[in-house]
């Protein structure tokens, strides 16, 4: 069993499914309401979780409804939440989420998330030292982020960093990643660089190897030489909201079978995501992979 932490935001998502996106000004009738649960940093622990891996989260919640709801249903996928705070004088993070035509559009509100700090990371140390991987996004305050890659690294354990929302990071401590996970837009963001500029190109310059995500076109991924290809998968799509989320998590489970199949199987579990309304809604477990993969392969 594969033993990943996840550093990172919890969120209550705020869903409205409606035909179209508004316009400045406009008012439109929406088709459907939920609330959800969500926040890189959750949906990535649950992903992780649903495909068999033993996952602890370090983060924070407010002490208010959507907090509460938030950490039993953590605790329900089977998330450890000894490293994650409970904040009395602050809301829980929200994501306000217009879905249409199987896009997304989405306002975080961090809440509690914003008080996510370094000092949690280093209480999280012998959960760290013990890991085959560690994730960590950037809806948490930016030196708690540099707080886990650089204790990863000391470490010796593989910090695998999604740069989103993404903004330029500085070289130094950008190194001491194993991987980092953007999308085109992200990576030109992330470098300084401009966004029309060829992402393989992009890919050779980065400080780090990565794996850069295309949505249905698959994923690029690179540690030394050129670029290589995983192609995607060809599903219904409901619903994107969360597909970057599994890819992260299914690369982190999936890494000691090496950066190729894990990548594959990365790919597979985020097309298997789209399939169903919410973030976590869709996030397959390791039977419905496997099943998926080996009908591909037929």
């Amino acid at each position: 069993m594969s033993r990943i932490v996840v550093v990172g935001s919890i969120n209550m998502d705020l869903v409205t499914q409606a035909p179209r996106f508004v316009g400045p000004g406009e008012t439109i009738l929406g088709e459907r309401f939920l609330t959800m649960p969500g926040g890189k940093g959750a949906n990535q622990a649950v992903a992780a979780a649903r495909l068999g891996a033993e996952v602890a989260l370090v983060g924070a919640l407010g002490d208010d409804a959507f907090g509460q709801q938030l950490r039993a249903g953590l605790a329900t996928e089977g998330v450890h939440l000894d490293h994650v705070a409970r904040l009395a004088d602050s809301a829980s993070g929200t994501a306000s989420i217009t879905v249409a035509g199987g896009e997304n559009q989405i306002i975080v509100v961090p809440g509690a998330n914003a008080r996510v700090t370094p000092a949690q990371v280093d209480n999280a140390h012998a959960l760290i030292e013990r890991a085959n991987a560690v994730l960590v996004q950037m809806e948490i305050p930016l030196d708690t982020v540099e707080a886990t890659v650089r204790l990863g690294h000391r470490l010796g354990v593989p910090v695998i960093l999604n740069p989103a929302p993404a903004q330029k990071l500085p070289t130094d401590w950008l190194q001491l990643a194993r991987y980092v996970t953007p999308n085109q837009h992200e990576l030109a963001i992330l470098l300084g660089a401009d966004p029309d500029e060829d992402f393989r190109t992009l890919m050779q310059r980065a400080p780090c190897p990565v794996v850069l995500t295309r949505g249905g076109e698959g994923a690029w991924y690179r540690e030394q030489g050129e670029p290589l290809h995983q192609s995607g998968f060809k599903v219904h799509v409901v619903d994107s909201t969360g597909a970057g989320d599994t890819f992260n998590a299914a690369l982190a489970v999936f890494l000691h079978e090496g950066l190729g199949r894990a990548v594959r199987k990365a790919c597979a579990a985020a097309a298997l995501s789209v399939t169903r309304l919410g973030a976590q809604g869709g996030m397959p477990g390791p039977q419905e992979l496997d099943a998926f993969l080996a009908q591909q392969a037929g």
